[in-house]
């Protein structure tokens, strides 16, 4: 048994199997009949039948899927950053991170799309419990991250993890994406934990912890949605944080964010692929004198690209404006856009709570703060 089993996505000789055991599963009509609605049941599950590995199910049928996604459900998908990539080339996408499916989804379709190598994806084993979307996610080349585990455990995991992100990347020449921070960022607050780095380095061969990350080849990736389609759900957590009340999910909550995060209104998203950080790490290994301060330099060093390359939308403005009731930028939206949002807002929370209402517009305008800050400081 290879130590990765417990993680590890299906390999090509597993696919056929497992598709031919899910062809009458109703999630996989669901998402047949809505990428393929005017094509018979008997056809794509023929398809299906003949389909023996994982980039053949990603290209033929889950590109398909995120393209109706978009179509549907956005007003389209922007890239900038992608032609400093090498073709046949692995990296290591580090990402803020927004929603379940789509963050990887979206940058895998760009990568496709620019001829370049996709990725092994982290998932959350919290988000998988079903067998079906177990089936999916492995399907899909998504590795598993082990939650609510023993401190123990937890550093076995960890380990588990690293060695297989860099078998993958450094053995399998396959590029691998992980989020900045566990779970997805709730406030607008993208920050990279020094914890993700410290997982990733576990697996280090070399004297200097800096020396093995730069063999990783680590690209920062932004990515922005004009409507954030799971706002309102991030909400109870936000009020149980401003009560300092412990936050317990509903049954099935993960699913249906899961859910909303696919079929929910995004209009304009856009995702950059920053520089891959290079010399950086020689100026933090010459600077930095012990492990712990290069790990969090390295980790402002992803901030920095995330924060200056995150695309910022009229919402994160009209946000920013009401939060603070001003006028700072309202030459960055329509008085018609401030409607549709205002509108949005009202229909979507309890806007007589002050705790929710002020969530769920510091959601959208943190990034504007964060960005500033960013300027201010260079």
């Amino acid at each position: 048994m290879s130590k990765f089993d417990s993680i590890r996505p299906y390999y090509d000789s597993e696919v056929n199997e497992a598709l031919c055991s899910s062809l009458n599963h109703p999630m996989l009509k669901a998402m047949m009949n809505f990428t393929f609605p005017e094509m018979p049941d008997e056809v794509w599950k023929e398809q299906l039948k003949k389909t023996h590995s994982i980039r053949d199910f990603q290209i033929n049928f889950v590109y398909q899927s995120i393209q109706k996604v978009l179509e549907k459900s956005s007003d389209g998908l922007t890239t900038s950053g992608f032609e400093k990539l090498e073709k046949n080339t692995s990296y290591l996408f580090i990402s803020n991170h927004r929603d379940i499916i789509l963050d990887t989804s979206l940058l895998n379709v760009s990568l496709f799309d620019h001829g370049l190598v996709m990725t092994a994806s982290a998932i959350g084993d919290n988000l998988v419990k079903k067998d079906f979307v177990l089936k999916l996610s492995k399907l899909n080349r998504n590795f598993l991250v082990q939650r609510d585990l023993s401190p123990r455990e937890l550093l076995q995991s960890s380990k588990q993890m690293s060695e297989y992100m860099y078998h993958l990347l450094a053995k399998e020449n396959r590029s691998v994406w992980i989020a900045q921070r566990e779970g997805r960022t709730k406030d607008g607050n993208d920050a990279t934990h020094q914890g993700v780095l410290k997982m990733v380095a576990m697996a280090s061969d070399e004297s200097n912890v800096m020396d093995f990350l730069k063999k990783l080849k680590i690209v920062p990736v932004s990515i922005s949605y004009e409507y954030d389609p799971t706002d309102a759900l991030k909400m109870p957590q936000l009020l149980a944080q401003a009560k300092d009340e412990v936050y317990i999910k509903e049954k099935n909550e993960d699913f249906i964010t899961l859910l909303s995060g696919i079929i929910g209104q995004k209009k304009h998203i856009h995702i950059h692929v920053g520089n891959i950080i290079e010399q950086e790490l020689d100026i933090i290994k010459t600077n930095c004198d012990n492990t712990n301060k290069q790990i969090q330099a390295l980790a402002n060093v992803i901030d920095d690209s995330i924060l200056q390359n995150y695309k910022l939308w009229p919402t994160n403005y009209i946000a920013y404006d009401v939060l603070n009731d001003t006028e700072k930028f309202k030459e960055y939206y329509t008085v018609e856009e401030k409607q549709l949002f205002l509108r949005r807002f009202e229909m979507r929370i309890d806007t007589d709570n002050v705790t929710l209402k002020e969530g769920f517009l510091a959601m959208y305008a943190n990034p504007v703060v964060n960005k500033m800050k960013y300027h201010n400081a260079k």
